[in-house]
C-alpha cells in the first residue's frame, strides 16, 4: 500500500491532504473529518478500507489540522462545499477509479450530506456518521444571538466549543488520545457553528431530494449530536439507510463498537458495487 501526503491551494489557503492506495482498487472513499479534529485521526479507518481494496483520500478542513489558516474558522459554508469539490478533483488526478464515495463524520457528515443535496455530482454513494444535523443540546439563546451579530461584524472571531472530550467515546484510551493530540483544538467561529446548525435543519427538510444512495450511522448514546436528527433525515428519504448503535457515543469509529461499525461500512460499500 502506498501512503502519500499532498497539498493544494484554494481560497488563499494551502490545504493539507493524504491518500492511501492499495495495489487493487475497487473504489475510492473520500473522508471529510469532524469539528476540531483532522484527517490523521482516520488512519485506522483507512487501513480497514485499504485492506478491503478501497483507495482512501482525506484532507484537513479550513482552520484544522495541517491546513493553514486561523484555527476553527472558514470563509463561508459555500467555500467549505467547494473545498470538497477541489478534493474530488484531486482524487480524480490520483486514482483511476470512477467509483467515488464521500464519507463524512459529524461536521463532515453535515458537509457531505449538503454537498450531495446542493451540488451536481457523479458519486456512487455517501456515508455519514453522527452527522451534525441536530445538536444534542440547546445552546443558550443569548449565545446564538451574539453569534449572529458577530458573524456580521467579526465573522473570524473564535470561541471554545465547550464540548466535553469524554463524550466522544466510551473507550477511555481513545479519549486520552484525543486530549493529547496536538492537532486537535476546540476553537469555533460563527461561520462554522451557525452555518452548520442552519444547514443541518435545511438538509433534514430537503432529504426527499436525495438522489445518491446514502448510509447513515449514529449512536443512540451520542451526547453531542442528536441521533433523532439523523433518523428524521432517513425518514424523509427513500435513498438513505440508517443503522443505530445502541449506546454508541459520538465517534463510532473510535467507540467500543468500532469494529462492527467499520465492517458495516465495508459491507455497504461492497453492496454498492
Amino acid at each position: 500500500m502506498l501512503h502519500q501526503e499532498f497539498n493544494f491551494k484554494y481560497h488563499k489557503t494551502t490545504f493539507f491532504g493524504q491518500f492511501w492506495k492499495p495495489e487493487t482498487i475497487k473504489g475510492v472513499v473520500i473522508i471529510i473529518h469532524g469539528m476540531g479534529e483532522h484527517s490523521g485521526r482516520y488512519q485506522h479507518v483507512a487501513k480497514k478500507l485499504t485492506d478491503n481494496n478501497f483507495g482512501v483520500i482525506a484532507f484537513d478542513h479550513f482552520g484544522h489540522g495541517k491546513t493553514l489558516g486561523k484555527r476553527g474558522h472558514n470563509p463561508g459554508f459555500d467555500t467549505v462545499l467547494e473545498s470538497i469539490s477541489k478534493l474530488i478533483d484531486k482524487t480524480k488526478e490520483i486514482f483511476d477509479s470512477k467509483l467515488l464515495f464521500l464519507y463524512g463524520h459529524s461536521m463532515g457528515g453535515n458537509a457531505v450530506i449538503n454537498y450531495t443535496l446542493r451540488r451536481e455530482n457523479n458519486l456512487t454513494g455517501v456515508i455519514a456518521t453522527s452527522p451534525m444535523l441536530k445538536l444534542a443540546f440547546d445552546p443558550p439563546a443569548w449565545k446564538l444571538s451574539l453569534g449572529k451579530i458577530m458573524q456580521k461584524i467579526a465573522p473570524a472571531i473564535t470561541l471554545g466549543n465547550e464540548l466535553d472530550a469524554n463524550d466522544i467515546s466510551r473507550d477511555k484510551a481513545e479519549v486520552k488520545k484525543y486530549i493529547d493530540d496536538p492537532l486537535v483544538h476546540d476553537k469555533i467561529s460563527p461561520n462554522f457553528s451557525l452555518s452548520f446548525i442552519d444547514s443541518g435543519e435545511w438538509a433534514i427538510q430537503n432529504a426527499s431530494s436525495l438522489k445518491v444512495p446514502m448510509l447513515l450511522l449514529h449512536g443512540t448514546g451520542d451526547k453531542i449530536i442528536d441521533f433523532k436528527g439523523t433518523e428524521a433525515f432517513a425518514n424523509n428519504s427513500d435513498k438513505a439507510n440508517l443503522k443505530l448503535y445502541k449506546g454508541g457515543y459520538h465517534e463510532l469509529q473510535n467507540d467500543l463498537c468500532k469494529e462492527e461499525m467499520l465492517q458495516d461500512i465495508v459491507n455497504w460499500l461492497n453492496s454498492q458495487l
